[in-house]
Formats: C-alpha cells, sequence, structure tokens
C-alpha cells in the first residue's frame, strides 16, 4: 500500500505476441462486419461465411474483441438498443377505500376436474373483506357485479375527489372488457400487476394462502355452491371481525376500517406504559409502539 493516487501502475507483460493481429486485420474485420449481408448476423455466422467464400480474417473470438474495442459489440440488425426498465408503479393507500384489490382462487369439489370460483375484493389499507362471491363459473360480469355492489355498500361515488383504485393481476377477467366498462361508470381506476412479475398482488394472494391454510378449512372437497357460500361466509366474519392482523399493528380489519383501531392502540399504549412504570427495570427500551 502507498500514496498511490488511485491509478493503477503496475507495467504488465512485455512479451512480443507475434500472431496478434495488425491494424489492416483489423479494420478489415470491422468494415467485413459492417458490410450490408453481415450487419445484421453475429461473428459465429459471419466467420463460416467467409469460410464458404474460401476466405479467413480471424477466428471469431478476435471478430468480438475487435467489435468490443470500437463499441460494436451489441444486439446487431434492426433489433432496437436495450431500454432502460420502466419505472415500478406505485400505489399508497392512506385511508380506506382508496385502494381495493381483487382477484379469483380454486375451490376444490367432490366431482374431479370441476371447481368453484372464489372472488374477494379487499382493501389495501384496513386489509377488510369488502365484498366476495363464490360461482361456479369464471365470468368478468360476476366481478363487475360485485364490485358494483361493494361500491354501493362502502358508498363510493363516481364524483368523489380521490377516486378508487382497483388492483389486480393480468387475468382474463380482470382485463375483460365488461369489467372495464362497468369500472368507468361506476369512476374506478383500474391498475394491473407488471407482465411476467407474480408478486405485484400480494394482498389478494396472502389473504387466499389464509384461507386454505385455516384450521377449520374443510379437509375434503365442498359437496356444493351453497356448502362452499356457509363457509367462506363464516371465514369472512371471521377474518373481519375477530382476526387481529399482524400487517395493521394487531386491529381485526372492520376496527382498522372503521377508524376505531386509532382509540384501539392508544389505549394499548396506556397499558404498555403503566406496566413500565410498575416494573421499570423490565424496560431496557421505551414501550412497543402501538402508532
Amino acid at each position: 500500500l502507498g500514496d498511490g493516487g488511485g491509478h493503477d501502475r503496475r507495467k504488465g507483460s512485455h512479451r512480443l505476441v507475434s500472431h496478434k493481429l495488425t491494424e489492416e486485420e483489423r479494420q478489415r474485420i470491422l468494415l467485413t462486419c459492417n458490410q450490408p449481408e453481415y450487419a445484421s448476423l453475429p461473428p459465429g455466422q459471419i466467420v463460416p461465411a467467409l469460410a464458404d467464400q474460401g476466405l479467413y480474417i480471424g477466428s471469431e473470438s478476435s471478430f468480438y474483441r475487435v467489435l468490443h474495442a470500437h463499441g460494436q459489440a451489441h444486439r446487431r440488425g434492426r433489433a432496437r438498443p436495450p431500454q432502460e426498465p420502466r419505472a415500478v408503479p406505485r400505489l399508497r393507500a392512506a385511508g380506506a377505500n382508496q385502494v381495493w384489490s381483487w382477484d379469483i382462487t380454486y375451490l376444490p369439489t367432490t366431482v374431479r376436474g370441476i371447481w368453484l370460483y372464489l372472488y374477494i375484493v379487499i382493501d389495501v389499507w384496513s386489509r377488510k373483506v369488502v365484498a366476495w362471491e363464490v360461482d361456479e363459473r369464471e365470468d368478468p360480469a360476476i366481478a363487475a357485479d360485485l364490485v358494483s355492489r361493494a361500491c354501493l355498500r362502502e358508498r363510493i361515488s363516481k364524483g368523489r375527489k380521490q377516486p378508487l383504485i382497483l388492483h389486480a393481476d393480468n387475468g382474463n377477467a380482470m382485463r375483460a372488457a365488461t369489467l372495464e366498462s362497468r369500472l368507468e361508470e361506476l369512476g374506478v381506476l383500474r391498475s394491473f400487476s407488471r407482465p411476467r412479475v407474480s408478486n405485484d398482488n400480494p394482498y389478494s394472494e396472502c389473504l387466499f394462502r389464509t384461507v386454505k391454510y385455516r384450521p377449520e378449512y374443510p379437509r375434503k372437497p365442498f359437496a356444493s355452491k351453497d356448502q362452499a357460500c356457509q363457509w367462506v361466509g363464516s371465514f369472512v366474519d371471521w377474518y373481519n371481525h375477530r382476526h387481529r392482523h399482524s400487517g395493521i399493528k394487531f386491529v381485526t380489519p372492520h376496527e382498522r376500517h372503521s377508524g376505531q383501531a386509532v382509540g384501539i392502540c392508544r389505549y394499548r399504549s396506556g397499558v404498555y406504559e403503566r406496566a413500565r412504570q410498575l416494573n421499570p427495570r423490565r424496560w431496557s427500551r421505551s414501550i412497543r409502539c402501538w402508532h
């Protein structure tokens, strides 16, 4: 080590490479690669084509080195140059009924190869299930009616200052024109996952995981649509009103959606603070943040 100014001062090898390409050969390689008949071909095709004509200028690796030295070691032909990745669209929900997420999952039946379809719409901010439906087919019209009922129940009007955003993946039902026209009537904006990105709709996917890994989830397939509706209804009631969600400070989705969570968390902070005053030696830091 020493004060070298940050420069590599190693001299390297002084050996003479006798078979090194001359400047004339390098220019010949460059001119050959830029001829119209070879401009769209890689060296792996140019060198054999020259050999068929009885010509050998250099190896494929030599062609690549020359192209790299002159800044031409990239996609050749009509392929457009590499593009900068698009910015990831981000949605932010600061309150209830600002961003919803929805998806469809399968529910098994006793008939092999036949499934029921569970539609669920969830509020991203409060995690509350605002609408659900079980049907025997996947149909955009069913999704359109489901979102309409949810907007009516949550009093989502078309002329509101901040329009509601409905996020989904790129499934056929999500992209359908039937749903698109209904959302335009309701004044709801659409949002989609990025192409070939499987984790851009995490809230709905996590909810489906919760649905199918509950201890009460039936061990046997559903015998009928009515049986599935009965079970999903009991699950949604538990999830919205009794499930303390870890992503929202362990309050229920209904408590957060309705605004009760603020008072609940404030009360918890008081309980923790009184416990800390009674036994201060047990608290090395401040109490848990319930904000």
